[in-house]
């Protein structure tokens, strides 16, 4: 399996338009808004290295707007069968691309991508989903008239069809390399992830293959809404009753979460919109709890998130910090994430102040802290369920530049707490050279010619009641086995 993106060149030739066709009326193509829209959110995806969850909520607003200006409606079904095309295409798309290859007599890469995009649809309609498979090609083949042309519509039609014969059980079993021969190869295809990934990933785990199985299928579900109850004002209890009670469950772990039923607006929750509770995955919230919750010898007036946009995390820890007068700077290197900060802090009961620095060269004075979280920028591993496409442009090179500025953020984030203070040091990806490796590389000062001493925290009993999460003393969080992203948290305690 290719591990790399598509390879998609532009203007290849194959199925051009030939114009009408002869000896029949011609027929105009039926405009269908839901499939339009999901191919939009595929280009953008495509040609911007635009995230599906940034862009489609506007091109959602877009159509709806459009909808009700022709005197129609874009309802919820609509919306949800769109973001369902868009977001299992891209899960998929390793696996459906190996089907589609199958089903061409050409090199993917010489296939021009807004149809590779087209066929992707129609694939993930005829294999994932329970639109009956007539319908699935006529509607794929209707949406490649409009946006492709008749010439190209007819080569989409020809391979729908060819895929069509088969149910995606089959197709693996054709496509996938036999399991006992490269076991890697096999899942890549079977799970849609590229080869290096389900590599690190087992590695990470170091379990059988039942448990990287579980992981790869868990970062194919869509994951579960879940929202955070702002201390000071908000709470889990109080979000939950001013819902209907079908509509929520309690969070699994942290006391701060509510998990909203399928297909739950978090936009139409009031203590959302008035800023006291926000949308936050548990992994998250557990993170910055664990961080607040640390033992902690002295004074605890200063905390510092160090990599704070989008602000998620930082506003935990404002309400935390507020409850005991603390004050909390959250700063973050890029200005327009600052804004972000800026605006989900808003209405924070206590003392904050957002800055714009950057990590690796501080703009505070050593020792300014008490306690110091770096959430670091990462490959983002972990978060998969969320961002379906990020699998397909990492590469395993990447893996090593994220852990050099990793090491230099933790490496300052120590000079940053006071002796005696805490550092978290927080990642979105289980890989093993992106957390434990960043660690003992900054504790043995690996990189720096003034190495800190510090110790370990066991971080385990900050998150109580949570199973499985290591040997200690950090902590690593996993989709498949605590419905969470796979963060990992490390706590370190200066001592000179």
């Amino acid at each position: 399996m290719n591990d790399q993106p598509r390879s998609r060149p532009q203007g290849t030739s194959q199925g051009k338009s030939q114009g009408k066709p002869k000896g029949k009326p011609y027929r105009r193509p039926q405009r269908d808004p839901v499939r339009i829209l999901a191919f939009e959110a595929l280009r953008a995806v495509d040609e911007r290295d635009a995230y599906a969850n940034l862009v489609l909520p506007s091109l959602l607003r877009n159509a709806e707007a459009e909808a009700v200006k022709k005197g129609g409606e874009f309802d919820r079904r609509d919306a949800a069968l769109a973001t369902e095309l868009v977001y299992g295409t891209l899960r998929r798309q390793g696996t459906y691309d190996a089907v589609i290859a199958a089903c061409v007599d050409r090199p993917l890469r010489e296939v021009d991508p807004p149809v590779l995009d087209v066929l992707a649809l129609g694939a993930h309609q005829l294999l994932g989903t329970r639109i009956p498979p007539h319908a699935a090609v006529s509607a794929t083949v209707e949406l490649a008239r409009c946006v492709l042309g008749d010439g190209r519509a007819r080569f989409v039609n020809a391979v729908l069809r060819k895929i069509a014969a088969q149910d995606i059980d089959a197709w693996v079993a054709q496509v996938a390399p036999p399991y006992d021969d490269d076991p890697e190869a096999h899942l890549a295809v079977v799970h849609s992830h590229p080869r290096w990934i389900v590599s690190a990933l087992w590695d990470a785990l170091g379990g059988g293959r039942a448990g990287i199985e579980d992981l790869l299928e868990a970062d194919n579900e869509r994951p579960e809404v879940t929202l955070v109850a702002r201390p000071g004002r908000s709470t889990a209890e109080e979000v939950a009753a001013s819902l209907p009670e079908e509509a929520t469950e309690p969070g699994r772990w942290s006391p701060y979460a509510v998990r909203l039923a399928e297909g739950g607006d978090p936009g139409a929750v009031d203590a959302v919109r008035e800023g006291r509770a926000g949308v936050q995955d548990e992994g998250s919230q557990l993170v910055a709890a664990a961080v607040a919750a640390a033992p902690l010898d002295g004074r605890d007036e200063r905390w510092l998130d160090g990599c704070a946009g989008p602000g998620g995390k930082a506003a935990l820890l404002a309400a935390l910090a507020a409850q005991r007068g603390a004050l909390l700077v959250a700063s973050e290197k890029q200005p327009h994430r600052a804004r972000l900060v800026e605006r989900t802090l808003a209405g924070n009961p206590g003392p904050y102040q957002v800055i714009v620095a950057d990590g690796t060269r501080p703009a505070w004075a050593e020792g300014s802290f008490d306690r110091v979280l770096v959430d670091v920028p990462c490959t983002g591993l972990g978060a998969l369920r969320r961002r379906p496409e990020a699998r397909w442009r990492r590469k395993a090179e990447d893996v090593a530049g994220f852990a050099t500025l990793q090491r230099g953020l933790l490496t300052e984030a120590l000079r940053a707490v006071r002796v005696g203070g805490v550092v978290g040091y927080a990642t979105c990806s289980p890989h093993p050279a992106e957390t434990r490796a960043v660690v003992d590389d900054v504790l043995r000062g690996r990189g720096t010619d003034t190495p800190l001493t510090a110790e370990w925290i066991d971080a385990r009993p900050l998150m109580p009641g949570v199973p499985a999460i290591g040997d200690g003393p950090d902590v690593q969080l996993w989709p498949h086995l605590h419905g969470t992203d796979a963060m990992y948290l490390a706590l370190l305690r200066r001592t000179s």
